[in-house]
């Protein structure tokens, strides 16, 4: 569970401009279901943009809400 909290983090961190805070807990909620499902191979000390990659990857297999969310931060 805290592997995915910090992955979590991590994608909003990439998604968000930079000085920006993290997102809600409902911008966080939006991807980690996708998070799991598609990026669970990812090692997360890879940096900020594995995990972004793997989501961007993976597109047209996301949820419809993390997929608003990443188009809605430039992603």
């Amino acid at each position: 569970m805290k592997r995915i909290a910090l992955i979590s983090a991590i994608i909003f961190a990439a998604c968000m401009p930079a000085g920006a805070e993290q997102g809600s807990r409902d911008e966080q909620a939006a991807c980690r279901s996708d998070t799991r499902r598609f990026c669970r191979a990812v090692d997360p000390d890879s940096g900020t943009f594995g995990i972004l990659n793997c989501l961007k990857q993976n597109r047209s297999r996301l949820s419809r809400a993390c997929r608003a969310l990443l188009e809605s931060h430039g992603q």
